[in-house]
């Protein structure tokens, strides 16, 4: 059993909203955290069908029967859409609750939320595990690192291996082979999720899609070119890729604009957020293939944008975009991540997945420096120690979250 960072968030918002819709991708914990962070709650699956009968022919019925309940988890909302407008009114009245919706289809349940619960339910997304809760020790703050830490992270015998095994609770505490779990998931969300719920009827050309999709993780997008090459219009392309963020296989990161006097690469930047079904997508089955893989380095990059990425989430009790951000010039030089710390100012990080660093390797964070007068420098590596190097952190991945 895991201890979710996310769960003293879930109870601190119960503290104070009627509400809270729980969503991310299928798989993620989503129920589990729920019923263990409210196990007095009563616990109502409307992928049950006679639930979902009573909650669609009957809203105000339904919802009655909940009231005395000292709290209620609504598992998959989704199922039942329409119930969510007979919900906001039980919600204004004060009859029954907390409410804990979970639900993994962002693309569905964003909208209705908005229109019925707006105010009301305040939205906390989960992600996958991440490496602080695999390793069951505390997570570091949803804040930039300090450089001067020196710290002696827990790393897996094999980086590699773990990359490929990825970050599903499945595969971890239920002991399923990644091979055989990531191809149901896949054949599960394609042809259910996106033939269901989002109305993808070229099922076949979106699976090509995805696996182009997976050998661009850690890359400039370029959507007229995956369009090409999946047999698509660019429209469509677009909107696959909207599919794929609202589903939570993937994010994209804007490009950090400043103005530093010469013309900036505007392109977003694709990352899957799980290392796992990233390498399965490839055709990766195990570390020693990831090792020589010629995209590994791309990959390790997708894995560090990953445990960032739940590292900003993992604070909010709101739906706020982790502040996360790239940077190229038009002359090739770069920094993979820029973190946008507020009152703290903006730290450059780059990564590479060699054990061994290169006399060279904090070039573009050097030049990001100097232009947007970021104070802090970060490079992120596949090795064993974090520690501080020319007023820089060398930072191990091992030591992210």
């Amino acid at each position: 059993m895991y201890t979710r960072t996310a769960a003293d968030t879930l109870a601190s918002i119960l503290a104070t909203f009627p509400g809270v819709l729980l969503t991310g991708p299928r798989q993620s914990g989503k129920t589990t955290l729920a019923r263990q962070t409210c196990p007095h709650y009563r616990y109502v699956s409307l992928e049950d069908l006679q639930n979902r009968q009573e909650a669609t022919e009957d809203p105000r019925g339904f919802l009655r029967r909940l009231e005395a309940a000292p709290g209620v988890i609504l598992d998959e909302v989704q199922n039942t859409p329409d119930l969510l407008s007979y919900l906001q009114g039980a919600m204004d009245e004060r009859r029954g609750g907390p409410w804990v919706l979970t639900g993994s289809h962002q693309f569905l349940l964003t909208e209705r939320v908005s229109q019925s619960l707006a105010g009301r339910v305040a939205v906390q997304e989960l992600l996958p595990f991440s490496v602080a809760e695999l390793q069951r020790r505390t997570p570091a703050p949803a804040e930039l690192p300090d450089p001067e830490r020196i710290a002696t992270p827990n790393a897996p015998d094999s980086t590699w291996d773990f990359l490929v095994r990825g970050f599903y609770p499945p595969i971890h505490d239920r002991g399923h082979r990644p091979a055989t779990w990531y191809d149901a998931y896949i054949r599960t969300y394609i042809e259910r999720d996106l033939r269901v719920l989002a109305n993808v009827s070229d099922l076949d050309t979106f699976l090509r899609f995805l696996k182009l999709c997976a050998g661009n993780s850690g890359q400039l997008v370029n959507a007229s070119r995956l369009a090409a090459d999946a047999g698509v219009s660019q429209p469509t392309a677009v909107r696959w890729l909207g599919l794929l963020r609202r589903s939570y296989l993937l994010e994209l990161i804007e490009p950090w604009h400043q103005n530093f006097g010469k013309r900036l690469v505007k392109s977003p930047k694709l990352h899957f957020l799980d290392t796992g079904l990233l390498c399965h997508l490839l055709g990766i089955r195990s570390g020693r293939d990831l090792e020589t893989h010629p995209l590994r380095g791309s990959i390790f990059e997708s894995f560090v944008f990953g445990e960032l990425w739940k590292r900003f989430l993992q604070g909010q009790n709101v739906c706020l975009r982790p502040p996360l951000y790239h940077w190229r010039d038009n002359h090739g030089l770069k920094v993979d991540l820029v973190i946008d710390g507020g009152s703290q100012g903006l730290m450059a990080v780059e990564v590479k997945s060699a054990e061994t660093l290169a006399s060279d390797a904090m070039r573009g964070l050097e030049k990001f420096q100097q232009l947007s007068g970021a104070t802090r420098g970060a490079l992120v590596w596949a090795g064993r120690e974090t520690y501080p190097r020319s007023g820089r952190l060398v930072w191990s991945a091992w030591d992210l979250t």
